[in-house]
């Protein structure tokens, strides 16, 4: 045979197989990977021929949309977001210019008709177009403005970045506010130099404070040690410590509130005037591995489960340089929220709200979600809110005992002069302590209400406040927005 036809013949082959293989990889076994490479645009382009479906809040309010521009049989869709700013950081925004945020992103599937594979099929088979799902999202738009009202009107100050609120129904893991302050009209988005302007903006109005912001919890975590305290079994509420001041605690002396001296007190009283030489003892008692066994049972040391873009939340836990520690930590420090040299305490809104609502859910966590319901173009449900258990994260008679501890906080503590309503409720303030000498804190405010049968618990805090106090600042924010979500508001 001639060797160069063979040569030639061989080479031919050689090439052959290489493209087999290459549109076989890209085309079968590396689809989904490509599809989903947010680098890859070509899947935003496609979409645009398709109606994405609609996205309302719970109490009926038309949140986004898809509207056909462009004449002919085949427009292009694009989106508008009636509400603009009000949903920006949780709804986010889905352009081509852009790519995708937020529910836009984490529901994406669902608004384009993908998640129901057997209609997409049917579809194909009939040449009609596929069109998306619309969904209710478990957002009250009532309690979303209360809260970025109330954020708006704590961060005029330009040294006050900003701030953040979640509430949750504990019940269910329904989320029913999440307001980041300051925010972004996602409608503006389109604009590539208006986009590029909010990445470059040193406010952050694109980043999610209430999932990506951590900041240290401050007293709010005195929550976190108690539950673990109490369920360990070696504490109850009569338990009685020296809470003097101050008191040496990793070798360092911590200080009470004002340098006071509480002597012995019990439990609940230093629930109620949020003693830090009592919980830090509490603490040192418990020890590191049992309060990271506490916290990680409440979701912290994870990102939370939400159906959110991972990519949009962070992780609650001790920071190090390296990154989240477990242990060699000042762990009397990390009890009441703050840190030491080898690690500093650092939450999330999104973490402390699920902290309140797994205490009022009888200590059961359960999983967090915005999706209430989702439906096809023909009005046929095809997913729906199904409660699903987290983790139990205390006993039944420690979250009963725990509730009673922050009611007390309520009715005669350092929350003593917020209100609900006319119902009892259960909270806890936070100060975190930023820069001593310059008076800048983080206020913190968690509570859930009302406390007995609670039907909302909520988290909200500030970013570098000067002067602030949790109770003072963030504890009416907090209130007004439970007050419009029990009973329906």
């Amino acid at each position: 045979m001639n060797t160069p036809i063979v040569r030639i013949y061989v080479l031919v082959l050689l090439l052959f197989t290489t493209l087999v293989y290459f549109t076989s990889k890209w085309t079968v076994f590396d689809a989904d990977e490509l599809e989903a490479n947010q680098k890859n645009r070509r899947p935003l382009i496609e979409e645009q021929q398709i109606p994405r479906g609609s996205i309302t809040t719970a109490d009926g309010v038309l949140v986004a949309e898809s509207l056909p521009e462009g004449g002919g049989r085949n427009p292009v869709y694009v989106r508008r977001y009636p509400e603009g700013a009000l949903f920006g950081n949780p709804v986010g925004y889905s352009f081509v210019e852009a790519e995708r945020s937020g529910i836009e992103l984490s529901e994406n599937d669902l608004l384009i008709g993908e998640e129901n594979e057997f209609a997409s099929i049917i579809d194909q088979i009939r040449d009609e177009q596929p069109a998306g799902a619309n969904i209710t999202l478990t957002l009250d738009a009532e309690a979303q403005q209360i809260a970025t009202q109330g954020l708006q009107s704590a961060v005029t100050d330009p040294e006050t970045p900003g701030g953040a609120l979640v509430a949750i129904e504990p019940a269910t893991g329904a989320v029913r506010a999440m307001a980041s302050v300051p925010g972004f009209d996602p409608n503006a988005v389109r604009n590539q130099d208006t986009f590029r302007e909010l990445q470059r903006d040193d406010s952050s109005p694109l980043l999610n404070r209430a999932t990506q912001g951590v900041y240290p919890p401050g007293s709010t975590m005195k929550v976190v040690t108690a539950a673990a305290a109490l369920d360990s079994g070696e504490f109850d509420p009569t338990t009685v410590l020296n809470a003097d001041s101050p008191k040496e605690i990793s070798g360092v002396p911590l200080q009470n509130s004002g340098g006071q001296s509480f002597g012995d007190i019990d439990m609940t009283t230093a629930l109620t005037n949020s003693v830090n030489t009592y919980w830090a003892q509490v603490g040192e008692q418990l020890g590191a591995d049992t309060m990271v066994e506490y916290m990680k049972r409440f979701g912290f040391y994870s990102v939370p489960e939400l159906d959110y873009p991972s990519s949009q939340m962070e992780e609650s836990g001790v920071y190090s340089t390296d990154g989240l520690v477990e242990e060699d930590f000042d762990v009397g420090r990390v009890a009441i929220g703050q840190g030491g040299a080898e690690g500093q305490l650092l939450a999330s809104a999104t973490q402390m709200a699920e902290v309140a609502a797994a205490v009022a859910n009888d200590g059961t966590l359960m999983k967090p979600t915005f999706l209430q319901s989702a439906k096809d173009p023909d009005g046929r449900t095809i997913e729906e809110l199904d409660p699903d258990e987290q983790s139990e994260v205390i006993s039944e008679e420690s979250a009963a005992q725990l509730t009673e501890m922050m009611t007390n906080v309520t009715r005669e503590g350092t929350a003593a002069g917020l209100s609900v309503d006319g119902v009892e409720f259960a909270g806890k303030t936070g100060t975190a302590e930023i820069d001593v000498a310059a008076g800048i804190n983080q206020p913190w405010f968690l509570a859930f209400a009302p406390s007995e049968d609670p039907q909302i618990a909520v988290a909200a805090t500030i970013e570098r406040c000067t002067g602030c106090f949790g109770g003072e600042v963030a504890g009416p924010i907090a209130t007004q927005v439970m007050e419009s979500l029990i009973d329906g508001g």
